[in-house]
């Protein structure tokens, strides 16, 4: 007589193995992300990107359907017209760095995508000292 073996083995077996196929599915969605540029590395760049920069003073126009400002590259090397069609963060003004996902288009207009604009505040990374001064 054939000895019969516990189902429990194949159910571990399979069980372990769908485990593995999750994490390895994770690790190559997780590890293909969008590059996180600023406008001196924009030139040429094709699909979507997340442009981070300083908001440049007096570029800021509203529009109909939202706003289109010029961001600069933080240390103010390089800047690229940007056109939001969404209401922006309660925290966007001048001279504010901020992170929008988008893409270039021929014409060498950044377009945001709705909904993905960051701001970010300057005093939130100053150390205590420069605050005090």
């Amino acid at each position: 007589m054939a000895s019969r073996r516990s189902p429990a083995r194949l159910v571990i077996a399979l069980s372990v193995a769908a485990v593995l196929a999750v994490f390895l599915v994770y690790v190559a969605l997780a590890g293909g992300g969008t590059p996180d540029i600023q406008p001196s590395q924009l030139k040429n760049r094709s699909g979507d990107v997340v442009l981070t920069g300083r908001v440049v003073d007096g570029t800021v126009r509203e529009t109909a359907d939202g706003v289109r400002f010029r961001l600069s590259d933080i240390e103010g090397t390089a800047s690229v017209l940007v056109v939001y069609r969404d209401s922006p963060p309660g925290q966007f003004k001048e001279g504010r760095d901020l992170s929008v996902r988008g893409r270039l288009t021929r014409a060498g207009v950044f377009r945001g995508e709705p909904g993905t604009m960051i701001t970010k505040c300057p005093s939130k990374y100053e150390s205590k000292k420069s605050k005090e001064s």
